[in-house]
């Protein structure tokens, strides 16, 4: 950094000048290498954040302030312009995170004057409970297929196992076969932050998963190789985007009208065994949790279940 001799043999720092939005854009891409080697999170938070700050610099480069310090009127102008757009609140909430990193981030480097999100306040997003489907709804979501092809019994052992296990639909895609131990009914998996867990799962469940390695996968490989669990009918990777088409097909196949995603199972998963009786903090386990806080809200989902099914039943209610 530039220093300036004072008086006596004493130097101070200078104060930085002003970023460009060139310069930011060159920071940014430092910013994301840093959050992947360093604080480790995963691809998607990682890409997710650079989606929202490319976002918020163009809308800066769209101001014609490159030149210009960014400053707190700029942020919340930028907010103001999402809310028009009609971003929701949780959105904007995630994006003003993105933002407060990576200003602390040119701010703990010395490369910013003054930080322009120290005064801005978290939108107010209020709890939205996590949508599950019913014990019903999950019933006809893992039927038996009619046809059972390569893809339909891979198909049918990633419902079964998601449901069983509570993954998230990038641990249950990237999961390789010597994580899924078939004799002990346990699955190790490297989940958000390299944390290692393991996670039971029920005989029906490895009694599928037994059934698509045997007479599925080999027909899917067509003799390649794979370290991972499920495949493509190319004997490549699944992909998160993939699992989702594949959900949404299978629940309307079986007459399910609302859409529903790879979460919900997990959803489902972790309100069900709560509401079986289970140890909110072996769930917390399970699903992986850091902060039980997190796990606490499904014993919510429970209980306005129970509350809605009072008020349509009881003869005052």
């Amino acid at each position: 950094m530039p220093r300036r001799p004072t008086v006596g043999a004493f130097f101070i720092a200078t104060r930085p000048t002003p970023l460009q939005l060139a310069e930011h854009l060159e920071h940014l891409q430092h910013f994301l290498q840093y959050l992947t080697i360093q604080r480790r999170l995963a691809a998607n938070t990682v890409a997710a954040y650079g989606a929202d700050l490319h976002s918020f610099f163009r809308f800066i480069a769209r101001s014609e302030t490159e030149a210009a310090e960014i400053d707190k009127e700029q942020v919340q102008q930028f907010f103001q312009f999402c809310r028009q757009r009609r971003i929701s609140a949780r959105s904007n909430a995630r994006r003003l995170a993105a933002l407060r990193a990576y200003f602390l981030f040119l701010q703990e480097r010395a490369l910013l004057v003054v930080n322009p999100l120290a005064e801005i306040d978290a939108p107010k997003i209020g709890r939205t409970l996590p949508k599950v489907l019913s014990v019903a709804e999950v019933d006809a979501l893992l039927a038996i297929p009619t046809a059972a092809t390569p893809l339909t019994l891979r198909n049918h052992a990633m419902l079964h196992l998601l449901y069983a296990s509570g993954l998230r639909v990038s641990e249950l895609v990237s999961l390789p076969v010597n994580g899924c131990n078939l004799r002990n009914g346990h699955l190790r998996i490297l989940g958000k932050g390299d944390k290692e867990r393991v996670v039971p799962f029920s005989a029906a469940a490895g009694a599928v998963i037994a059934d698509y390695l045997e007479r599925a996968r080999p027909l899917l490989l067509k003799g390649k190789s794979s370290p991972l669990l499920f495949c493509s009918n190319r004997g490549a990777a699944m992909t998160r985007n993939r699992f989702w088409q594949i959900i949404r097909e299978t629940a309307q196949r079986v007459g399910i009208r609302r859409k529903i995603s790879p979460h919900m199972l997990r959803h489902s998963f972790a309100t069900h065994l709560l509401a079986g009786g289970a140890d909110l903090r072996a769930v917390q386990m399970m699903l992986g949790h850091t902060d039980i806080a997190t796990t606490q809200i499904y014993t919510h989902v429970d209980a306005d279940r129970l509350k809605a099914t009072h008020r349509r039943f009881h003869p005052r209610g």
